[in-house]
């Protein structure tokens, strides 16, 4: 039993609890008055605590903010790329989020928005799930321990999505109770970072090898250390400031030793074969270091409530506009790979199990394909996709896929262990697993190739290019003219260019500078 997809989208959230008396008898006068039952006094023991603890879980599967355009981190992450268009039926489709391709985001943007909203809410449950296992009676150290470090982990996650998008964030370490609390100006990157650093050793430290068969899902020693590789490579490209965590020095030294702890300690390994590792048969599998979990069971969720949907919705906006077709289900075509993607993965064998084609679709008897939708490129992403068997089975279907994201990857980690320590062997044993040869040395050049032929379709591209400095990330993120065999429309649709003045960062939503009457200041380029 997933623990995580059982529990997620009605576990008792912070200060929204509710108290259902369980029957009525003659001794309802002696029952409890309902609205006597309040955070203060309801989080007061280990598994109460536990219950915020998985409510700050469930925020990791959060795709929109209340009344706001769906935000799914892994459709936003491949568009702001140049392995990935906005796409959508038209124009007006994806308005936001052709924003993001063309980067030109407005600061009303709702994804934008969105993505804010959505992570200060995980931060509110983490720091609160803090709060209340600090002050447990009768729990040992140890218990305590572990519920903080969870939650520290998972506040971590929140803030570095957080500060790769805006860069200039709000620091919280504590639960506000009133709108003046958050009336507090944004942070230095760098004091982001030290804190990120400080909450993922303390995880480091403080959670477990791995949990019981029931309870997958849950971050471990391991996700830790890798997540707190993510992160030092992210802040060493970009600022190359160094981290410190409680006195504890962050450096290249250190960060190498967490991964290769990976490696060699945590029993994670590459699944044998690639083409395996985005089915169900291997969610949670050897490969998954950390893996975001999604239901296809509605939990108050569906049309008009989608911030309370538990399926994949990055799945369903990437999915083909397919009809009749018994492999697929009809997705939207969002986040469409672009040409250019597709030659430079040519002759790859990852390449089939990264992006399928319209006429693999079209091949099936009686299949339709809509291929006049906006920037239709004739490649779809085959990593998250609308395959029939991910598709949920009651309330509205396409809200619920099924498809885990994997967050981080073994392979992930044996490439940032590569980077770090110069290291070609752990690159070959990548390239190994889909049988290419061995590179004889190491290389920038080669590593980073090797990451987009692996990783490409997952998110991590745009975060690469930025962190290799603003001319990579300008050369490769404009486009122009990179017109395909399949495309459809004008070519202008097509091309975009980097805006250098916001150095790859998006705005501060505006309506989050109004509410701080101007303590929040904007972001450069907006």
């Amino acid at each position: 039993m997933n623990i995580l997809k059982v529990f997620s989208g009605k576990m008792l959230a912070p200060m929204l609890l509710a108290f259902i008396a369980a029957g009525c008898s003659s001794d309802i006068l002696d029952v409890e008055p309902q609205g006597s039952v309040f955070a203060s006094n309801y989080f007061v023991t280990a598994d109460r605590v536990e219950e915020s603890l998985i409510s700050t879980y469930d925020v990791l599967g959060h795709q929109k903010g209340r009344d706001l355009a769906w935000s799914p981190y892994l459709v936003i992450s491949e568009v702001l790329s140049d392995d990935a268009y906005a796409g959508g039926q038209d124009a007006g489709d994806g308005a936001d989020e052709d924003e993001f391709n063309r980067f030109q985001i407005g600061t009303a943007n709702e994804i934008v928005h969105s993505i804010w909203t959505r992570n200060y809410t995980g931060i509110y449950r983490a720091n609160f799930t803090i709060e209340k296992a600090q002050e447990l009676d009768n729990v040992t150290d140890e218990q305590r321990s572990q519920l903080i470090a969870e939650a520290r982990f998972l506040r971590a996650y929140f803030n570095f999505e957080l500060v790769r998008f805006f860069e200039n964030i709000v620091l919280l370490d504590f639960t506000p109770t009133s709108a003046d609390d958050v009336k507090i100006p944004q942070s230095p990157p760098a004091d982001v970072y030290n804190f990120i650093a400080a909450d993922l050793v303390y995880a480091i430290n403080n959670l477990p090898e791995s949990f019981p068969s029931g309870e997958i899902g849950r971050a471990t020693r391991w996700a830790a250390k890798a997540l707190l590789g993510r992160v030092h490579l992210f802040e060493q490209g970009v600022y190359g400031n160094g981290m410190s965590a409680d006195g504890t020095t962050i450096d290249d030294a250190y960060v190498l030793a967490q991964l290769e702890d990976v490696i060699n300690s945590s029993g994670h390994d590459l699944e044998p074969n690639f083409d395996d590792l985005f089915l169900s048969s291997t969610e949670f599998g050897i490969e998954s270091v950390f893996e975001i979990s999604y239901a296809g069971l509605p939990v108050g969720g569906d049309w008009g409530s989608e911030q309370y949907v538990e399926g994949n919705l990055a799945a369903q906006m990437m999915g083909p506009r397919i009809s009749n077709s018994s492999v697929y289900y009809r997705g939207w075509a969002f986040a469409i790979p672009t040409f250019k993607l597709f030659a430079d993965m040519a002759g790859d064998p990852r390449l089939s199990a990264t992006i399928f084609q319209e006429s693999d679709l079209l091949s099936e008897t009686g299949t339709t394909l809509n291929t006049g939708a906006y920037q239709h490129t004739g490649y779809y992403n085959a990593k998250y996709t609308t395959r029939l068997s991910d598709r949920g089975t009651v309330g509205t279907p396409e809200l619920h896929n099924m498809s885990n994201y994997r967050a981080i990857r073994f392979a992930d980690v044996l490439l940032m262990a590569a980077e770090l320590g110069n290291n070609v062997s752990y690159i070959n044993r990548v390239r190994q697993r889909v049988g290419l040869t061995d590179l004889p040395t190491y290389s920038d050049e080669a590593l980073f190739n090797e990451r987009r032929m692996e990783l490409a379709g997952e998110g991590i591209r745009y975060w690469d290019l930025l962190r290799r400095g603003q001319s990579v990330a300008a050369q490769e993120l404009t486009l122009s003219g990179v017109i395909g065999p399949n495309y459809t429309g004008p070519n202008e649709v097509y091309d975009h260019s980097f805006n250098s003045a916001t150095r790859g960062f998006i705005p501060i939503p505006q309506t989050e500078i109004d509410l701080s009457n101007g303590v929040l200041v904007q972001n450069d380029g907006y």
